[in-house]
């Protein structure tokens, strides 16, 4: 695999948990304090902050659809994956198997002897 294509990986892959664990938080802690407790402030903090790294997901996805020929179906299971609790985590194990199985060793950034 090209450096440009791991580095689109790598950076699909940072934004996938960064916004899986946002998106975590918001929805286990911020919301049961906000009806429960009556207390938002760890939804009027995380939830904009969550929002604006949802976009820069998008920007990774598109890129990564580009970089790897996504088809639509891929793309809106990894644009569902940023708004549904815990599916970020899955997409990214999913995504990252679909590329090795392409020979990336994603280790070192070079091909697998022997695959294609």
């Amino acid at each position: 695999m090209d450096q440009a294509r791991r580095a689109t990986l790598i950076r699909y892959r940072v934004m996938a948990y960064v916004v899986g664990v946002g998106l975590l938080v918001l929805v286990l802690v911020g919301v049961p304090l906000q009806y429960a407790a009556a207390k938002p402030a760890v939804v009027q903090v995380v939830g904009p902050i969550h929002g604006f790294l949802y976009i820069v997901y998008l920007v990774t996805v598109a890129d990564l659809a580009h970089r790897f020929r996504l088809g639509l179906g891929q793309v809106i299971a990894l644009v569902a994956a940023g708004f549904v609790p815990f599916l970020a985590f899955v997409a990214e194990r999913w995504m990252t198997r679909r590329v090795a199985a392409q020979g990336a060793d994603l280790t070192r950034g070079t091909h697998v002897p022997g695959r294609r």
